[in-house]
């Protein structure tokens, strides 16, 4: 039985994804709906790209999910007294009509990627409904779960996969595409986005029923799914915290890209990477000028031998790979199945952080978790520290784990394309 989330659920209960009045820019009253949206929260990390962000109009959601303030109580007033202004000016209008909306993603080079963005069901994890692959980090999900309660609302979708047999909710998504959708942009890093409501009940309940038989894996969003839970358990049910924004997608259709997520070490500048491995782990540098994107094969070649990373921050690339078995066998725990034990995020965190390099990974004062290579490497540069760039986990490795409930160390891949952000709001009080 295959329990990763791509299957039929076990228990009585399936996903109950519910539809919702969604909350969406008036394109009046902003200057384009791409100048409004952005990446999700966790993949602005740059300083430059908020400012990039804010300054495309005044009225973009980063504000709204990154607030700016002297601290985290004067940041999460500052986003629920906007929500509140946007709404009472018009600038974010609610839909007549709760629904399901169908959201579409389409970059240049021929990807399309369609799924569902509704309210769905909290579950617990016994209920074996909707699995992690991935463990959290306490102090954000924190950060997340007082957003919300000050704003009294989900900002953006997490993204959640599940296999699906071709049944009518695929059917109703490709006819619904063929439609004039709500809302059509383009956004800068070229990626188009549709999205249409559904709001008939014989469509609704169709989807519903199709649903409650299937499970879904948690592809990007765990720290958003696990502030879902902490805020339901805080409100006594039924309320609206018993559920929580999401896109659903069927994978069978629509498979995702599986990409790597970088580190960048603050505070251990290269030399001292480099020196504090040698004799644990083989490493060679990689000749004076080697372009990004060559250094990144080589280490796609060594990451088919074994563990590899790749440091960089000092002008030049390092490949780093086959590891001391001995020390794999001292720091690795061995309660866990062989493919979690071979991961190379495994060996970072259990081995080259803490016993190498004596990096804490618990705070984002001393490691940074980066999607664009080429801005982990920069930063590094700039900041003297260490850019320690990934190589991607196959789909099927995070499968597999998630099918034995075994979860990957954080922040072990980006799943995508990711949902933007800005384009369907749910507010808890509609």
């Amino acid at each position: 039985m295959n329990t990763a989330g791509h299957s039929e659920a076990t228990e009585r209960r399936g996903l109950e994804l519910t539809p919702f009045r969604g909350l969406r820019y008036d394109p009046d009253r902003v200057g384009s709906l791409a100048a409004v949206t952005s990446p999700p929260y966790d993949v602005v990390v740059r300083p430059d790209g908020l400012l990039h962000l804010e300054s495309a109009d005044p009225h973009n959601i980063v504000r709204l999910i990154l607030p700016q303030a002297a601290t985290p109580d004067a940041r999460n007033e500052q986003a629920a007294r906007t929500l509140r202004r946007w709404r009472a000016d018009g600038v974010l209008t609610a839909d007549p009509a709760p629904g399901l909306y169908v959201y579409e993603q389409r970059d240049g080079a021929g990807l399309v990627q369609r799924g569902l963005i509704g309210a769905l069901r909290v579950s617990d994890p016994e209920e074996r409904i909707v699995l992690p692959h991935e463990d959290v980090m306490p102090h954000v999900v924190a950060d997340r779960a007082a957003l919300m309660r000050a704003t009294h609302a989900n900002f953006e979708p997490l993204l959640l996969t599940y296999r699906g047999d071709g049944g009518a909710t695929s059917d109703l998504i490709e006819t619904t595409a063929e439609r004039p959708p709500l809302l059509a942009t383009t956004t800068e890093d070229g990626f188009g986005h549709r999205l249409w409501q559904l709001t008939d009940p014989g469509d609704l309940a169709r989807v519903r029923s199709e649903l409650a038989r299937h499970q879904a894996l948690i592809a990007d969003g765990h720290h958003r799914w696990a502030t879902y839970r902490r805020l339901r358990a805080e409100h006594p049910s039924p309320s609206p915290w018993d559920y929580g924004l999401v896109l659903l997608v069927d994978t069978v259709r629509y498979p995702l890209r599986v990409r790597a997520i970088h580190r960048l070490l603050h505070d251990l500048p290269v030399d001292a990477a480099v020196t504090a491995v040698k004799d644990r782990f083989r490493v060679r540098r990689l000749n004076s000028g080697t372009p990004l994107s060559t250094a990144l094969d080589a280490l796609a070649g060594a990451a088919r031998e074994g563990n590899a990373f790749l440091l960089a921050g000092d002008g030049a690339f390092h490949l780093v790979d086959r590891p001391d078995p001995g020390l794999l066998a001292r720091t690795v725990p061995a309660d866990r199945p062989e493919a979690w034990r071979t991961l190379d995020a495994t060996v970072l965190h259990a081995t080259l952080l803490p016993h190498v390099w004596h990096v804490p990974d618990d705070s984002a004062a001393h490691v940074s978790y980066i999607h664009d290579t080429a801005a982990t490497v920069e930063k590094a540069e700039r900041d003297g520290g260490t850019a320690v760039l990934m190589h991607p986990v196959r789909e099927e490795v995070v499968r597999d784990l998630a099918r034995q409930g075994v979860t990957m160390p954080r922040k072990s891949t980006s799943f995508g394309p990711k949902p933007a952000s800005g384009l369907v709001l749910r507010a808890l009080d509609l």
